[in-house]
């Protein structure tokens, strides 16, 4: 368990720690991956199909020693085995990033379009799949003493927009998640954060132009598209600096939700 004296609350350094990152090939992940590399942690950066994509990237990522490591959000029993190997080769856990997920536009309004293969495919990518990541490395993640997990999740979860119901509903799932883990992991040394931006310019969402995520943008107060970077520093915040934060939801959406 995590010491609680005043003078173990400073900034968090990255340095020789090991960070976790699914869907860390492309978009947010990807961001994310270069943030905690250039502040001196070592990455897995985890993939699903892109593996070349994410082995470059482990090669372009400054400092050493990172790796691609494949984490299918629909197999439990490769994402133990992705635990194993993080083990085997980098010796710990310090931070866990759940980017991994799926989704596909869906009008709201026609029902009969957001079909039962799309609602099971986008549960079990967005909501079963960052579960059995975190209870894969929950013990590494507890051997830190002071470890971070921090999901990824999004401003639908709490408007009820986005792409489709069902990635809105994942979203909510993913939040609720967060809550329960953080009063359960707490005690080992564990902070839960999630970060929910609003729609980010990258092609995480099939079909969608950047011309659209403009559009969006310009009705909220900040009127600023959402980039897949201020999504990374949004995670660098809550990994470095915000100690005492656990259980809670950060929005990173230039005032959309108003």
């Amino acid at each position: 368990m995590a010491e609680t004296k005043p003078g173990n609350l400073g900034a968090y350094d990255l340095k020789d720690r090991v960070a976790v990152i699914t869907g860390g090939s492309s978009g947010i992940g990807a961001a994310i991956a270069r943030r905690m590399a250039e502040a001196g942690a070592v990455v897995a950066i985890g993939y699903n199909a892109g593996a070349e994509r994410a082995a470059a990237l482990a090669r372009e990522l400054p400092g050493s020693g990172h790796i691609a490591l494949q984490t299918p959000m629909e197999d439990s029993a490769a994402l133990k085995r992705a635990a194993a190997e993080v083990e085997a080769r980098l010796g710990r856990c310090d931070v866990l990033v759940n980017s991994a997920a799926t989704t596909r536009a869906v009008p709201h309004a026609d029902l009969e379009a957001l079909d039962d293969a799309l609602i099971d495919r986008v549960l079990v990518a967005n909501v079963r799949g960052p579960f059995a990541t975190i209870r894969a490395f929950a013990p590494l993640l507890k051997r830190s003493g002071d470890a971070v997990i921090v999901n990824i999740s999004s401003l639908a979860a709490i408007t009820g927009t986005g792409s489709s119901i069902i990635y809105g509903a994942s979203k909510a799932a993913l939040d609720t998640i967060g809550v329960s883990l953080a009063r359960v992991l707490g005690p080992d040394g564990i902070r839960v954060v999630g970060i929910s931006p609003s729609a980010v310019a990258t092609d995480f969402v099939p079909g969608r132009s950047r011309e659209a995520v403009e559009k969006q943008a310009a009705t909220s107060p900040l009127r600023t598209v959402t980039e897949a970077d201020d999504v990374a520093l949004a995670v660098m915040a809550a990994v470095t600096q915000l100690r005492l934060t656990t259980g809670t939801v950060i929005l990173v959406d230039g005032g959309k939700h108003l």
